[in-house]
């Protein structure tokens, strides 16, 4: 199951902490506070205990998502560079 990490974290430390742990679990960065990849039911609850854990009682937000293939199929992307126009 694919599965999105959203987070909003004040603290460099900890987001530095959050992106390593994210990039452990084989998530690739999409946005800069957006991570996304396959994990089975295990491995997300270990991610998200793990995240829990860094974050301990700072201030600071995360989510873990997981989004059915059903779902996926019908993302839809708008990217725009300005170099390149609307692709």
């Amino acid at each position: 199951m694919v599965n999105y990490v959203i987070y909003d974290i004040e603290r460099d430390k900890t987001r530095n902490k959050i992106v390593t742990a994210c990039k452990d679990y084989g998530l690739t960065r999409i946005q800069y506070s957006v991570f996304v990849g396959e994990l089975n039911t295990n491995k997300r609850q270990e991610l998200f205990m793990r995240l829990r854990k860094i974050l301990g009682k700072e201030k600071g937000k995360i989510l873990v998502l997981p989004v059915c293939d059903k779902d996926i199929k019908l993302a839809k992307e708008i990217y725009q560079d300005p170099e390149l126009g609307l692709c």
